[in-house]
């Protein structure tokens, strides 16, 4: 089957740089299919109109035109990119998505390849690309690449930078399969390398029962994920030993997962085995990225990078009601695991957050809130120990592995 790559972009000021682009695609032995993003009047004829991805916007492509008003277009057409990239890939007709530009087109790009599943290979040329991705990759695999210049005219620099461009995303797409080797149940796990061999060994007791396990890393982009892969229905089951991206969410750290993290499981009704990973630690950038109002408070410089900070009883009792009001509203079997000796591996005996007081104040929260529905497993070891990473394991199997009725 021929592979064709979506080109997406504003042709009305970028025409020119989207025909090279486009020529360069092809010429690595795939299809194009061209989608005009642009308001005026493109310079080459698209495969799909600006007119129908602003009507798929909500939107009328003449009044946007009229009204000259740059950010209602980059809405509208935001939107009906996102509506019409995914209809084509949903379709067959696209089996991957490139894109370039500035500050608008790069937000239009992100929002339709944001719409396509993960796996689906895109790819976006950004001048954007040297400061903070957030917007653009939100929780998708969107692959970022530097424009070095802007996207202005083809020059010795941009020619060659827009041509890695066309032979990576011709790379993908040749590599891509569209349906995996084989189909075991898959487990999502969450892990901080204070929680590594926790997590490591209870992902090797669920692949040798026959699962599939997705750990992602609790930096707020890896809990937002496994959420919104947990709510598009991929998961059978949910390993949250790490959950520590909630104590950035009430400090004010830099690795929050936003509000609504440790929800998604109880709403879809599948198993969750959850725990207090980490939960001992905010994070910070480096010493002086820490708020002023946090002196005096103990730290942890982990690398040059990342500051630590200890999270405190309070903050910790505080903790322990959040994550009690959300698993009580779980559908599915919930169990939570309290790991008496430590929460992390620098929450031990001997290490710098060890702080048996501040741990003790979040379980009595947790355990005081929690109602009748989940089942509080509590274990005299620190969470990083084989006979707590075996149980946890072992929860879960029988959680997913159990007749429902």
């Amino acid at each position: 089957m021929k592979k064709v790559v979506a080109i997406l972009g504003t042709f009305d000021s970028k025409g020119v740089e989207y025909a090279f682009l486009r020529q360069q695609v092809e010429a690595q032995g795939v299809e194009t299919l061209t989608i005009d993003v642009g308001v005026f009047r493109s310079s080459f004829t698209p495969d799909i109109a600006a007119a129908e991805v602003a009507a798929a916007g909500g939107g009328d492509l003449k009044t946007l035109a009229a009204k000259k008003d740059r950010g209602e277009a980059m809405a509208v057409m935001s939107k009906g990119a996102a509506v019409v990239a995914a209809r084509l890939a949903a379709e067959g007709r696209i089996h991957g998505i490139v894109a370039m530009g500035g500050g608008g087109g790069s937000s239009v790009a992100a929002a339709a390849m944001q719409a396509l599943p993960v796996g689906f290979p895109k790819l976006l040329v950004s001048t954007l690309a040297a400061g903070d991705t957030r917007p653009l990759v939100g929780v998708k695999d969107v692959t970022i690449m530097p424009a070095v210049v802007d996207i202005s005219g083809i020059n010795r620099l941009s020619s060659q930078i827009l041509a890695n461009a066309a032979g990576a995303i011709a790379g993908m797409v040749k590599a891509w399969r569209t349906e995996p080797e084989e189909q075991r149940p898959l487990i999502a796990a969450t892990m901080f390398g204070v929680t590594t061999s926790c997590v490591t060994k209870a992902r090797e007791m669920l692949e040798q029962a026959g699962y599939e396990v997705l750990v992602f890393h609790a930096t707020g982009t890896g809990g937002r994920t496994m959420e919104e892969l947990i709510r598009a229905g991929f998961i059978a089951g949910v390993l949250d030993i790490t959950t520590t991206e909630l104590a950035d969410e009430l400090a004010g750290g830099v690795l929050s997962a936003g509000p609504d993290r440790l929800e998604a499981a109880g709403a879809a009704g599948i198993p969750q085995v959850v725990s207090a990973g980490a939960l001992d630690m905010v994070n910070f950038g480096a010493p002086e990225t820490v708020p002023t109002k946090y002196a005096g408070r103990a730290f942890y410089r982990h690398n040059p990078l990342v500051t630590l900070m200890r999270t405190t009883a309070e903050e910790n009792a505080e903790l322990g009601r959040r994550i009690a009001a959300k698993l009580n509203k779980a559908e599915g079997p919930t169990v939570f695991m309290i790991p008496r000796r430590g929460v992390s591996s620098i929450d031990v005996e001997g290490k710098p957050f060890h702080d048996p007081a501040a741990d003790a104040a979040l379980f009595a929260a947790l355990k005081a809130g929690l109602s009748g529905t989940v089942r509080v497993v509590d274990l005299d070891t620190d969470i990083n120990d084989e006979i707590f990473a075996t149980e946890a394991a072992r929860l879960l199997i029988e959680a997913i592995e159990a007749p429902r009725s």
